[in-house]
């Protein structure tokens, strides 16, 4: 068999030994200089000097502070950060100003002989109206009954009022753990979320409420405020209910 002619030299190039060579001559010079030389410290320190006052601003030159109109005047335009007293005070005025609506709407209620068909609670931030499903709604319907037209139109006069106010109102639908199954409603999903819809059209619609500070959730029957296993209970649990809070969404 034939030997290739071709074929590549075991090793590295030969020019590899020449080059290695001169690359430890060039080191052994920089070395030898080095040790020959001698650092002047007058003149090194003169060197160094030099730099004084020549890296970052000159004296006597212009700076950009605050009170200029390039950066000072945008710095300023940002919200100063609110410190812990601030929100404290805030929170507190909030607190105070709940406990106000409150009563007023407890008088309110009351002075509109309402007190039987609406409660008026606080859970926290937020103030609660309670409708039982009775007084708006037929047994498995989510259509307002012509019945309760007058009480959401007399309380909307006043809710319309708080939404001028800065408070936007959320409106949730439950139900008791019945089930229900029909072509409009398959389940308590269902008729819990039209319900609370049909209160929330209402007042955008009749009321001109403002659609934008209004929201709608259907919860079935996974808040209950009864016990389900007695139909005092479950009646209890069958409710829409009007929550109103201060609209903090910036």
């Amino acid at each position: 068999m034939k030997k290739s002619e071709d074929q590549p030299k075991k090793g590295a190039p030969a020019y590899m030994n020449t080059y290695g060579d001169m690359m430890t001559l060039l080191l052994t010079f920089f070395v030898l200089l080095f040790s020959m030389s001698s650092i002047d410290v007058a003149k090194f320190r003169a060197v160094i000097a030099s730099f004084d006052g020549s890296i970052g601003v000159l004296n006597g030159a212009q700076t950009i502070e605050e009170n200029t109109s390039m950066l000072g005047n945008g710095i300023k335009q940002f919200p100063e950060k609110k410190n812990k007293e601030d929100l404290t005070q805030q929170a507190n005025r909030d607190a105070e100003d709940l406990k106000k609506m409150k009563q007023n709407l407890e008088q309110y209620v009351q002075d509109k002989n309402l007190q039987d068909k609406v409660t008026v609670e606080q859970n926290g931030d937020e103030i609660i109206l309670r409708f039982d499903d009775v007084l708006l709604y037929d047994t498995g319907k989510a259509d307002i009954k012509p019945g309760a037209i007058p009480v959401l139109n007399t309380l909307g006069v006043r809710l319309k009022e708080y939404l001028g106010q800065g408070y936007r109102i959320r409106l949730e639908g439950h139900t008791d753990n019945v089930p229900i199954r029909t072509n409009q409603f398959p389940s308590n999903w269902e008729l819990s979320s039209a319900r609370a819809i049909a209160v929330a059209k209402f007042f955008t619609d009749e009321m001109n409420f403002e659609v934008s500070k209004i929201s709608t959730e259907g919860f079935r029957d996974n808040v209950p405020i009864g016990n389900n296993s007695t139909p005092e209970g479950r009646a209890m649990n069958r409710r829409v209910e009007i929550k109103i809070s201060k609209d903090n969404r910036s």
